[in-house]
């Protein structure tokens, strides 16, 4: 199956407000948005997209730009690269690209079978698989519990710790089976695997950390009047982007000073700006997506 950047118009207008500016894509995926930027911007504009996931870089790799540079690095890693002040956009697309999910070997799928893999960069860290053999039950089911409000995370966790005293769990099909033999409800309108899969990938992959790391840099590079766009696909992801760009005295812990810290005002440009029911119909996968627009004043 094709990848589809999702809200592509809606967020390449609001992100290139100068043809020459300096971008950022921070997720590359197969460069749908970056080729749209690079489209929209001049010969003298620049962009650079990021890319922990071998396959993606080397796809961005294939496209010969003077005004472009990919880098094989997390998002997390943006200001190793960049002066403060000095970037005009930068993009969020945080939704898995769809190759993932339809190549099985990568292990990211519960319809088809591969390893029980779920990292983007397969060269750095463990596998799942290695991990749910040896978490203890309180471990996996606060995973569950955390990064996929999974309800039923309890009886969940317990039987895996059970199966795995039979097999250890290898691949994808064996983990969504579990899973689905475990599920209470037997008719419910997602795959019984849908969020503990979420809850997983998210974990090995350290996704909200990384996120939450990122926008801290982002806010510091991009100039005056900058714009930076985030597109989430779940409630995690989505409540991050809102509380880092909502700074309040609450959010601090009581024990550091508030003259200790930067914080850098922005005004929100767009709000929860969904895909038409057209892009819905062309692809399904972008039903959850929610864009979020600011502004660095």
């Amino acid at each position: 199956m094709l990848h589809f950047p999702v809200l592509l118009e809606e967020s390449i207008d609001f992100l290139v407000q100068k043809i020459n500016g300096k971008y950022i894509d921070c997720t590359y995926g197969r460069g749908g948005h970056t080729l749209a930027i690079l489209d929209k911007i001049s010969k003298e504009g620049h962009l650079t997209s990021f890319d922990k996931d071998p396959e993606a870089f080397k796809h961005a790799s294939n496209i010969i730009k003077d005004n472009f540079c990919p880098i094989h690095k997390s998002f997390n890693k943006i200001d190793r690269y960049f002066d403060n002040n000095s970037i005009d956009g930068i993009l969020y697309d945080l939704g898995t690209c769809s190759t993932h999910f339809d190549d099985g070997s990568r292990g990211f799928s519960f319809r088809s079978d591969g390893p029980l893999d779920m990292r983007f960069n397969v060269s750095k860290g463990e596998p799942l698989s290695i991990w749910i053999n040896k978490a203890s039950q309180e471990e996996i089911m606060e995973v569950l519990y955390k990064y996929g409000e999974e309800k039923h995370g309890k009886l969940i966790a317990k039987k895996i710790i059970e199966r795995r005293k039979i097999d250890f769990i290898k691949t994808t099909l064996q983990l969504s089976q579990i899973i689905a033999d475990t599920y209470p409800e037997k008719k419910i309108k997602i795959h019984p695997a849908t969020k503990s899969f979420q809850a997983f990938r998210i974990f090995i992959n350290d996704e909200l950390n990384q996120l939450t790391k990122s926008l801290s840099q982002a806010s510091k590079i991009i100039k005056k009047d900058g714009v930076i766009v985030v597109i989430s696909f779940h409630s995690l992801e989505d409540n991050i982007v809102k509380n880092f760009f909502r700074p309040s005295i609450k959010s601090y812990p009581k024990d550091i000073p508030l003259n200790t810290i930067e914080t850098a005002d922005f005004s929100c440009i767009g709000k929860k700006i969904r895909p038409s029911k057209n892009e819905i119909e062309i692809n399904k996968r972008s039903r959850s997506a929610i864009m979020r627009v600011f502004k660095k004043l």
